[in-house]
């Protein structure tokens, strides 16, 4: 499969537009939130033990791979610890997100943490582009309650639709600059680096699934997401045959 790069950059600016839409228009049952993150959580657990780690390990080896797993983990801690993230499930009237400063700092929040994660799109395709696909797709799955969360209370507070949406959309933006960097980073590099960046992407990936797509998705204590995050898995394990 030739890089399909501009399909790439489609997928992952999806996410956080499509999130943004919903949340100017209906916002959905918080049952379907909690199930959609389930399944982003399976997608990249599965992607991250199954070919990420797999694929560092051969270009490398398991020492690399593992500092690789370290360094990605630890990088999205001290970015967490610098700039708290505000996770979606919080976002409710109750905690101060019907205020537009809350939302503003909500929007800056998600827009920070995006960067990374649009770099995580670009690790997966130094080791196949199909990966980098499936990583796009699962990260945009996850953008997807990020962009409710940011448009509707910003909506709510200023009452202007078309607004609301572009400065919540605006978040997609950082994901697309975070790939693009990435990707002209990580040219003509030797394997062992190769090694490193995947084994980083799968920490990364470890990380936002464990910090915030599993917690969140437990939310309103609805055990049945797990069976969202079983088919996550499947999914990948299915996309090798097909």
């Amino acid at each position: 499969m030739k890089d399909p790069l501009a399909f790439i950059v489609i997928i992952s600016a999806l996410g956080p537009i499509i999130g943004s839409a919903i949340g100017i228009l209906r916002r959905p049952s918080f049952a379907y939130i909690c199930n959609m993150l389930s399944f982003a959580a399976g997608v990249m657990l599965a992607i991250s033990f199954l070919k990420l780690i797999p694929e560092g390990i051969h270009l490398s080896s398991a020492a690399v791979c593992v500092g690789g797993i370290i360094l990605g983990s630890l990088s999205m801690y001290g970015l967490d610890r610098l700039i708290p993230h505000i996770h979606p499930e919080l976002c409710t009237q109750e905690h101060g997100c019907n205020s537009q400063r809350t939302s503003v700092y909500l929007i800056q929040g998600i827009f920070l943490h995006n960067f990374p994660e649009g770099m995580a799109i670009a690790g997966g395709s130094v080791a196949d582009a199909e990966v980098s696909v499936v990583i796009a797709l699962a990260i945009a799955i996850h953008n997807i309650p990020e962009g409710i969360c940011t448009s509707a209370p910003f909506y709510h507070t200023t009452g202007a639709r078309l607004k609301s949406f572009l400065v919540s959309s605006s978040t997609a933006l950082p994901i697309l600059a975070g790939y693009l960097f990435a990707r002209y980073l990580f040219q003509n590099i030797p394997l062992e680096i190769i090694g490193l960046i995947i084994g980083a992407t799968a920490g990364l990936m470890v990380y936002i699934t464990a910090d915030e797509l599993i917690p969140a998705s437990c939310a309103g204590n609805n055990h049945k997401t797990i069976f969202s995050l079983m088919s996550g898995v499947i999914f990948i394990i299915l996309l090798d045959i097909i």
